[in-house]
């Protein structure tokens, strides 16, 4: 992996959408030009393709636990790319109904320039989650690394959405 930076610029959104499994179906252009990789590369292909080794394991059990109760998630995300660079997003994910209004189709994505404060504050959340899924096995790393981020939340009052949200918008 290298230790180069893609910034994302400060007018544009990364679009995708995904099935229920997050397989992508959609990438926008932008999408394509910060990860690198061609469009015909990504559709059909699980999201994680982009998942970077220093976002903790934790993070994506929350963003799927959000998600599949019918809620909006919003997050701080290092994203890999093609090249081995990597880059910073504020993420937005929703669930896709269909028309019914009921039946999920599936998760609409829109990513953003991150902001460098709420990068700085969640890489350092995220390096210590990163410790602890490593210091024991299976789901008892999972659940440590998730104690983390929770008793984090609970001691400033606030969710991980409310304080990601916090972090995007000072």
């Amino acid at each position: 992996m290298s230790n180069n930076e893609i910034k994302m610029l400060p007018d544009k959104i990364i679009i995708s959408k995904t099935d229920v499994k997050g397989k992508i179906l959609y990438v926008n252009k932008e999408f394509c030009r910060i990860s690198g990789f061609d469009r015909t590369e990504l559709i059909g292909e699980p999201h994680n393709i982009i998942r970077h080794k220093d976002m903790p394991r934790g993070i994506f059990r929350l963003f799927w636990q959000t998600l599949q109760s019918g809620n909006e998630f919003n997050g701080f995300v290092k994203n890999y790319c093609k090249n081995n660079d990597y880059y910073w997003v504020f993420a937005t994910v929703s669930p896709w109904f269909g028309a019914d209004g009921k039946t999920l189709q599936g998760y609409f994505s829109a990513r953003r320039l991150a902001n460098p404060e709420g990068v700085k504050f969640f890489s350092d959340i995220y390096k210590t989650m990163l410790v602890q899924e490593s210091g024991l096995s299976g789901s008892e790393s999972l659940n440590d690394s998730m104690a983390h981020l929770t008793q984090l939340c609970e001691n400033r009052g606030l969710s991980y959405d409310q304080l990601a949200v916090h972090y995007q918008t000072r």
